[in-house]
């Protein structure tokens, strides 16, 4: 997924939960590598077992072929937590364990037809957006009417004249908006086109063209959203054809057939959670995952079965070389990502307690490609720290180092609690293809490149558990809220809800020293 979330409670509680702690002078990270800190003998033996005894694509093979799609809340959710958590305890890992949790309401993909009747006769190639509805049962006909993504306040006024169409969305002219607010009001056209009696929309990629050759791809359109108009991907082919049709004034025809499935009310999932306890100080815990749910066209491999696979790959490479850190690496695959980053956030939640000793998260999540740099969250002030550890890994690749906050997967609510959400940069080029497509299947990952990235995971985090001084912190709430008006992701926040208000007092006591 790339967007984001769940709920203000969870990420004011993150914030409030990190806002007591600043790094002290004498505890601010040293700029030294594992030359110097005494680690680099440990990540040897770690990268030998990690690059020679991985099982990382076997765990991914049967993750795709014998599991295969995971819709959070589904019983394909359910049998991969009960697989990964086998596979932690096979692994060798302490306190398997799964972390219940439930989203506000499951859905099931049923049926998804469509055919062009004028002026020429042919199947229309569609699939359902998730969390959104369905036709009459047996399907209605309708003229295909468009509709204009940049001017979405002018389409809401005039949304009565969609009763009986099919609404094409087309991008026309400039954007007046930034992409999130548009997101956030194609939401609420959406709402409104259902009611208005529209039969349905053709606009899961908001007005663009769908990626690849003869693809759709599926996703959820907003955050723990749901819409009772069906909303359908179509592939670029038949897009443009409909395109071409209204730019020379004619009126394409079309029937659609689309039946989903919501439940009557929440449904439960969890995060699978195993732990490399740390050897001086346990309570300190850096959290290395990805998501294990998915979507459902394909096998769920690269989105995110390779992340899952290289969580399970770092950890064994760990525990197989025998190396033990100082502080704990809780290895953590989350659930309800792709509606929300729901998992993070539960995680947030109901770990409110102990995130003042965090260290932070480290996450894998896009796609097959070869892991590129780390990008810290937010956290500017542990760049120049980190930079001698990704030095280090010259071997592999030159690796870069970055502060940006990547939004759209797990490490957002980690960011959000003044803690460097940490993400793993890949090489995305082969990726748009795959993602939340029939194309997501095994055939999309090298084992080569999967054997590395878990290698490189293994690393990362052990360094960053092992090394002689904590690595990081939380910031407080106001220096943690400035970092991401700095990073742009407050926008983002507010348009939806999520920009974190804590009382006066706390905003008084967060005036530290920058």
């Amino acid at each position: 997924m790339r967007g984001v979330l769940a709920g203000m409670a969870v990420v004011t509680m993150g914030f409030l939960g990190a806002q007591a702690l600043t790094l002290r002078a004498n505890e601010r990270p040293s700029l030294k590598g594992p030359n110097e800190d005494g680690t680099k003998p440990a990540l040897v033996k770690i990268a030998g077992e990690g690059m020679m005894g991985s099982h990382a694509f076997q765990f991914l093979t049967e993750l795709s072929d014998d599991v295969g799609a995971r819709v959070t809340g589904s019983t394909g959710d359910h049998k991969a937590e009960e697989w990964g958590a086998a596979k932690m305890k096979a692994i060798g890992l302490e306190n398997v364990h799964a972390e219940k949790y439930t989203i506000w309401k499951g859905w099931t993909r049923g049926s998804a037809e469509a055919e062009l009747l004028t002026p020429v006769r042919h199947k229309l190639h569609v699939d359902a957006m998730g969390w959104t509805g369905s036709t009459p049962k047996g399907g209605a006909e309708g003229d295909v009417v468009a509709v204009n993504m940049f001017d979405l306040d002018n389409e809401i006024k005039n949304i009565a004249r969609l009763k009986g169409k099919v609404v094409l969305v087309m991008m026309k002219g400039k954007p007046t908006k930034d992409g999130m607010s548009l997101f956030a009001q194609f939401g609420e056209f959406l709402k409104a086109a259902g009611p208005a009696g529209a039969i349905a929309v053709i606009g899961g990629q908001g007005g663009s063209k769908s990626a690849g050759m003869n693809l759709t791809h599926t996703g959820i359109l907003g955050f723990n959203a749901e819409f009772a108009v069906p909303v359908v991907s179509m592939t670029a082919e038949d897009h443009g054809q409909l395109e071409r049709f209204i730019a020379r004034g004619l009126t394409p025809r079309a029937r659609f057939n689309v039946q989903n499935t919501f439940t009557n009310g929440p449904v439960e999932t969890a995060n699978v959670v195993g732990e490399i306890r740390g050897r001086e100080n346990p309570e300190q815990i850096l959290v290395v995952g990805g998501h294990l749910d998915s979507w459902d066209l394909g096998q769920g491999t690269t989105d995110n079965g390779s992340g899952t696979a290289t969580v399970l790959g770092a950890a064994e490479a760990i525990a197989h070389s025998g190396q033990r850190p100082r502080r704990t690496i809780r290895f953590v695959l989350f659930t309800g990502e792709e509606q929300g980053l729901d998992g993070s956030f539960a995680y947030v939640k109901q770990h409110q307690s102990e995130m003042a000793s965090h260290l932070g998260n480290l996450v894998l999540d896009a796609g097959q490609g070869a892991v590129k740099g780390f990008q810290l969250g937010g956290r500017e002030d542990l760049v120049e720290a980190f930079q001698p550890f990704a030095d280090s890994l010259a071997n592999f690749d030159k690796i870069s180092v970055d502060d940006k906050v990547e939004s759209g997967t797990d490490t957002l609510p980690f960011s959000m609690a003044g803690l460097p959400g940490i993400n793993m940069r890949q090489d995305t080029a082969d990726y748009k293809f795959t993602h939340h497509s029939a194309a997501d299947a095994l055939e999309a990952q090298k084992p080569e490149v999967l054997t590395q990235n878990a290698t490189l995971m293994a690393l990362a985090a052990f360094w960053i558990a092992d090394r002689p001084e904590r690595f990081a912190a939380p910031w407080p709430v106001a220096r943690t809220a400035k970092m991401l008006v700095a990073q742009h992701e407050d926008e983002m926040l507010k348009v939806f809800g999520l920009w974190p208000r804590s009382s006066p007092e706390a905003e008084k006591k967060d005036e530290t020293p920058k």
